[in-house]
């Protein structure tokens, strides 16, 4: 009798585990994100094509679905206004900026202090400048020490999901309530000057 039921159940056990092992085949698939990779001096920025670290501010990249190599931009508001424009894949795996909180200054936003962009708070507003010399989006883990800058240098802080879409193509925050419009050409689209 023994020898009966391990012959009917055998087969649904196995088809059990297979299904179980598929599904976490997709799991591995889809896969968790890629950590950040360090900043080089060969990272050279998506939209101005030149190397990152000859820009001063927080930086950016981003991991699209099926490879693990990064794009680079030379500033955080690029890297949020990639997420923003159609021509460009919304693939996206990762996108990592400068955790300015852990920076050593300005200047040297650190090869390794990355945070999750969409966990991000931004300050826009202050009266910093990005890699390209515009108004940047500074990024830091930390809400507190997102507000000690405000306090220092201006601006107001910002989740990832609340940086206005127009701000983020190339608008001022100051101007129209801080929603964007006006200001310059999309900094993706070369509205920045070097």
């Amino acid at each position: 009798m023994r020898a009966a039921i391990r012959f009917l159940l055998g087969p649904l056990f196995a088809a059990v585990a297979a299904l179980g092992l598929a599904a976490c085949g997709d799991d591995d698939a889809a896969g968790a994100p890629p950590p950040p990779a360090a900043l080089t001096r060969d990272a050279v920025g998506h939209f101005c094509g030149m190397t990152l670290v000859e820009h001063a501010g927080p930086k950016g990249q981003a991991v699209l679905h099926g490879t693990d190599q990064p794009i680079w931009f030379s500033s955080a508001r690029d890297a949020v206004a990639f997420t923003h424009l159609a021509e460009e894949p919304k693939a996206i795996r990762a996108i990592y900026v400068s955790d300015m909180g852990k920076a050593q200054d300005w200047d040297d936003p650190g090869a390794t202090n990355w945070i999750d962009a969409r966990r991000a708070f931004f300050v826009l507003g202050s009266d910093r400048r990005g890699g390209m010399g515009a108004e940047e989006a500074v990024p830091f883990s930390d809400r507190a020490a997102a507000q000690r800058f405000v306090a220092e240098h201006g601006g107001r802080v910002l989740a990832f999901t609340e940086v206005p879409r127009d701000w983020a193509l190339g608008g001022e925050a100051s101007s129209a309530g801080g929603g964007g419009g006006g200001g310059s050409a999309p900094a993706a689209a070369g509205g920045h000057t070097h």
